[in-house]
């Protein structure tokens, strides 16, 4: 099928979170409560401001060395990689994606995070990088640790990654999070269990691959992101 004459399918709202999910307690704050307006965009809107390739830098996908000042960042090395891909499973190239963690210890280079775990100073826990041509990306960083939150008594993040993906300009954005195969707190986090369908819900758990895997380096994973479709991956809506 051909991409200009696809049609594009409605969105499937079940497959993504709320705005307003009560066990996630912050949403009842910030999460709109009447209808959204659909505002067009403007021909200017859709044309920039955008990103340029030349602002990237070639260690900016390495977060084990894109911050690095003394040595090499503590922590499980990881390697994660996959595919930005349409309802039609057709590859999305020259996508920009970015990503930020927590470190292996669970805390984040961030003011507000005042979690008593130790900061690493090689490690900034925030990188980019653009899709190939068959939407192919890959990210090499520190596999990040679980952190208490206050949502709920002894309540825990599971070990997670944020994804943001641009589309043409800045204004067309998506957000999501990958977690990890295994994870005993998925069953406890509100945030990932805001995702009502189960099988959309599981589309948020990265796979373990020994293919991705570099003896004597670093563990692999693939996360796939579907745009839309049965398939879709979750995202903050």
């Amino acid at each position: 099928m051909k991409r200009e004459t696809a049609k594009i399918s409605a969105r499937d709202w079940k497959s993504h979170p709320p705005y307003v999910h009560l066990p996630y307690t912050s949403t009842t704050l910030r999460g709109p409560k009447r209808p959204l307006l659909l505002t067009p965009q403007t021909l200017s809107e859709l044309t920039g401001p955008v990103y340029g390739h030349s602002d990237l830098d070639p260690f900016d996908s390495d977060l084990t060395k894109n911050s690095a000042l003394n040595g090499e960042p503590l922590g499980e090395r990881i390697i994660v990689e996959g595919r930005v891909l349409d309802e039609y499973d057709r590859p999305v190239p020259n996508t920009l994606l970015e990503v930020w963690q927590a470190n292996a210890a669970g805390r984040y280079l961030h003011k507000r995070d005042q979690h008593h775990a130790p900061l690493d100073p090689n490690f900034q826990g925030a990188g980019r990088c653009v899709t190939d041509e068959n939407g192919h990306y890959r990210f090499i960083s520190i596999k990040p640790g679980p952190y208490p939150w206050q949502n709920h008594h002894n309540a825990w993040r599971p070990a997670h990654i944020h994804f943001s993906i641009f589309g043409s300009s800045f204004l067309s954005r998506l957000v999501t999070q990958m977690y990890f195969p295994g994870d005993p707190l998925l069953p406890y986090d509100p945030i990932f269990n805001g995702t009502s369908d189960e099988a959309a819900r599981n589309r948020l758990i990265s796979e373990f691959s020994l293919d991705i895997t570099e003896p004597g380096e670093a563990t692999g994973y693939r996360f796939d992101i579907h745009l839309r479709g049965a398939k879709a991956t979750p995202t903050e809506t």
